[in-house]
């Protein structure tokens, strides 16, 4: 194809480090027309984000690159980009860029309307005025509240949603006729998600640009491409329209990762992973019946392992001069539940609505306004820090970002050891035995015990948190957002463990999602929150399959679909 007919043409483009043989994306070649949304997926590694960044010029040092890459500006000059200097008239004015994590890309020292009017200056050449003008117009159009008070805000004061709306509004401001977004809605909530596509969408439209959209996220990639590529190792296994793909992939590695996702037929059935398909491995479905057994006989338990009575949690909102408060921000409100012996409890919700304030408050992280918290029938509301030192090691949580929340400078083996050693859980001599125990049981090989964090994938970095949590003992898990930011299979390979794990070791789950399918595989029961109060909960069938209450029925047909 012709570059007078595209708006992008991209032949053979190779990508490789200085350190590594293997090279990261092998001869990608594909066209991309005017007004045209091709959806780029894969798993991580696969050679996306690289792929993108290649695109407006900003590989890392180490990078090395051949290939061609043209493109047809909006005045219809056609620029072959090979330096920084081809690049650099264009980015940022023709060619947008949306990052996977806003709060990463917006400098956290500057307004956002003064990162918004910094752009549009320096591109669009307004004056001081105008440019305030023409900042405040696209806060206005990527639909944040009260433009006027969000121009002074920074972005830390900002929720997910609405930095990434920023992100969009910076990507988009200077009417680009090609936008790159990588990864834009990961770890969003279902509504926000689909706002935020609505929105692309809408400006895309609005602008006649192109866009190149990379997710992890299937159903996503169906419901705003017109055409996807699937990338696998560094390769484009298979192209075409979004409809023929998804309806008759071809390639198995394509069938794999439709299969990979969470569905109402694997209810109960370990989730089939991509080495399974591509192996034609039968180990998940000896396993079925096994975990399915014993989970049904754990739930028989009539004793709740945990009671939450008229929960509230509030924040000050408002101070006196002498420092008493005036009002508070409600953050928990009335919230009662309870969570029996190998139950699994999903609670679901958009951000801000206090399902991690609960998380918090379950672990003694955070003041109680007022009820009670009854694990094993003891109250936690009113324990001194020694009793919840003791209490701790029964109730863990595995976190979203496990490479956050592993200590960068200590090796897995010290990471494992030093709870061990704190709890007096098992003699000095039997360490590390315990630490290869507690390995085996997360899946990882004995030599991880000398390794660091940073050497792992994000599949082995949240194996590692998942076995730093057991290595206390708990009883009760809370999984906080656990399996949000994975790709589809090592998704199902977290989800698996969790169910195995469970089977084992008789634990309890508080599992906290904004996955509204993966909820639904994993739990028992669900609980749906909003604004601080819970609005529905029952049985995971009933909730999710069956909702009564509209703001869930809102949640559910928010759910992109295949």
């Amino acid at each position: 194809m012709m570059i007078q007919e595209c708006r992008l043409l991209v032949e053979n483009l190779t990508i490789s480090f200085s350190k590594s043989e293997n090279k990261s994306v092998h001869n990608f070649s594909f066209s991309l027309k005017k007004g045209e949304t091709l959806a780029i997926v894969g798993e991580s590694g696969s050679g996306k984000s690289l792929t993108a960044l290649s695109l407006i010029g900003l590989l890392p040092v180490s990078a090395k690159w051949i290939g061609n890459i043209f493109f047809r500006s909006s005045d219809e000059r056609v620029f072959e980009l090979q330096t920084e200097n081809d690049w650099k008239p264009l980015r940022g004015k023709e060619i947008g860029i949306v990052f996977q994590e806003p709060m990463n890309a917006l400098n956290p020292v500057m307004k956002i309307g003064e990162q918004l009017f910094e752009s549009i200056q320096k591109h669009k050449r307004l004056s001081a005025e105008d440019a305030k003008k023409n900042s405040l117009d696209w806060l206005t159009k990527v639909q944040l509240p009260i433009p006027e008070a969000m121009w002074h805000r920074y972005p830390h004061e900002l929720s997910g949603g609405q930095r990434q709306r920023v992100m969009i509004a910076m990507a988009m401001c200077n009417n680009p006729s090609l936008l790159i977004a990588d990864e834009p809605t990961t770890a969003l909530d279902a509504t926000v998600q689909k706002e935020i596509i609505a929105l692309i969408k809408d400006l895309q439209v609005q602008s006649g640009a192109s866009l190149i959209f990379i997710t992890h996220d299937l159903a996503l990639a169906a419901s705003i491409a017109t055409n996807v590529a699937v990338m696998f190792r560094g390769e484009c296994v298979e192209c075409g329209s979004a409809k023929k793909i998804f309806q008759t992939p071809v390639h198995p590695y394509t069938q794999a990762l439709i299969a990979c996702r969470p569905s109402p037929e694997h209810k109960g059935k370990p989730l089939p992973t991509v080495a399974d398909i591509l192996h034609s491995s039968t180990r998940s479905n000896q396993n079925a019946t096994k975990t399915l057994q014993a989970k049904m006989v754990d739930t028989e338990s009539e004793e709740p392992l945990l009671k939450v009575k008229d929960l509230k949690v509030w924040f000050s909102a408002e101070k006196s001069w002498n420092g008493r408060t005036k009002s508070y921000f409600k953050a928990v409100e009335d919230v009662s539940f309870s969570l029996k012996r190998g139950e699994v409890l999903g609670l679901v919700g958009e951000s801000g609505c206090g399902k991690s304030t609960i998380s918090r408050a379950l672990m003694g992280l955070i003041p109680l306004h007022s009820g009670q918290i009854f694990f094993e029938g003891k109250d936690l509301a009113h324990q001194s820090t020694d009793e919840w030192r003791e209490t701790r090691r029964h109730i863990q949580m595995i976190f979203q970002d496990p490479f956050s929340s592993l200590n960068p400078r200590m090796t897995v083996g010290d990471m494992l050891m030093e709870p061990l050693r704190v709890h007096q859980i098992v003699p000095v001599h039997e360490l590390k035995n315990e630490a290869l125990r507690l390995l085996s049981l997360v899946q990882l090989p004995p030599d991880s015990l000398i390794r660091y964090p940073h050497q792992f994938s994000g599949g082995q970095r949240q194996r590692l948190g998942i076995a730093r949590a057991l290595a206390m003992r708990p009883k009760l898990l809370i999984c906080d957002e656990s399996v949000s930011a994975l790709d589809v299979s090592v998704q199902a390979q977290i989800l698996n463990l969790l169910k195995e794990l469970q089977s084992q070791l008789g634990l309890s789950y508080l599992f906290i999602s904004h996955d509204l399918s993966v909820v639904y595989y994993i739990s028992d029961s669900v609980m749906v929150m909003r604004t601080g109060k819970i609005v529905e909960k029952g049985s995971s069938l009933d909730v999710l399959q069956h909702p009564k209450d509209p703001y869930t029925e809102s949640l559910v047909a928010a759910i992109p679909k295949l």
